[in-house]
């Protein structure tokens, strides 16, 4: 089975002892689970990551989607960063940062990489503001937690991402289970994958999953809400409409 799981607030999420149950969980099963990092995060910051965990994930998908690397040593993974770089123009950092000189309410966040922009807000009118000049100039905006604000390929997030390096690495998507906790995970939600929002979840995102049956919401934070989901999954019992991962009948 695959685990596909943010990181903060998430697989990192909730205290010393739930991230405990569910890293030996998954590291008494290691044979049979394949790990999936899906962050926010850059690929460094996932790699430092990965030396300190009981468990190593097997593949990254870092910077909202925008970077993957895969392997023992993280390498890029070319089939998935091959088509990254179809989506992002050459000269699109030099015209985001032009565009955003107009919205100087939003401050840029520094050290992020990967095939996007990002900046911080306090006032979520300026960010709307902010995100039509993007989308008019060929991007997509993205929102999360009430304070960050990604500049994104058209069509690139986390979801997509995710579905093309499944299909590049032959996993199998009704074996899938995501993980997530805020709005930047909802295009993750969005795929049909068998999905557990955790129980800390930001309130836009509980909102947004309101008409999705393939995603569970648990009840425990963090980590042990991803423990408990995984635990039902691998078990094969029911999650809003899915057993492992396949749709039942009505």
């Amino acid at each position: 089975m695959i685990l596909a799981t943010d990181l903060d607030g998430t697989f990192l999420g909730g205290d010393a002892a739930a991230r405990a149950a569910l890293y030996e969980w998954i590291a008494r099963r290691r044979d049979e689970v394949v790990l999936i990092f899906v962050s926010g995060r850059g690929q460094e910051f996932m790699r430092e990551l990965a030396d300190t965990l009981p468990v190593r994930p097997d593949h990254c998908i870092g910077d909202v989607g925008t970077s993957v690397h895969s392997g023992p040593q993280l390498a890029p993974l070319c089939a998935v960063e091959d088509w990254l770089d179809g989506t992002w123009p050459e000269h699109a950092h030099a015209r985001i940062v032009e565009v955003m000189r107009r919205h100087p309410q939003l401050r840029e966040q520094q050290g992020c990489g990967g095939r996007r922009r990002s900046y911080l807000y306090d006032d979520a009118d300026a960010a709307a503001r902010a995100a039509a000049t993007v989308e008019a100039l060929g991007f997509d905006a993205l929102t999360s937690d009430g304070r960050f604000f990604d500049v994104l390929p058209r069509g690139v997030q986390k979801g997509p991402t995710l579905l093309r390096t499944l299909a590049a690495l032959g996993l199998p998507r009704q074996h899938t289970l995501v993980a997530g906790d805020t709005l930047n995970d909802l295009s993750m939600f969005d795929t049909g994958l068998a999905a557990v929002a955790v129980g800390n979840r930001e309130p836009d995102l509980d909102r947004a999953l309101a008409s999705r049956p393939n995603v569970y919401r648990a009840r425990a934070e963090g980590a042990a809400g991803v423990l408990d989901a995984l635990e039902r999954f691998h078990a094969g019992e029911e999650i809003h409409g899915f057993v492992a991962g396949h749709r039942l009948s009505p």
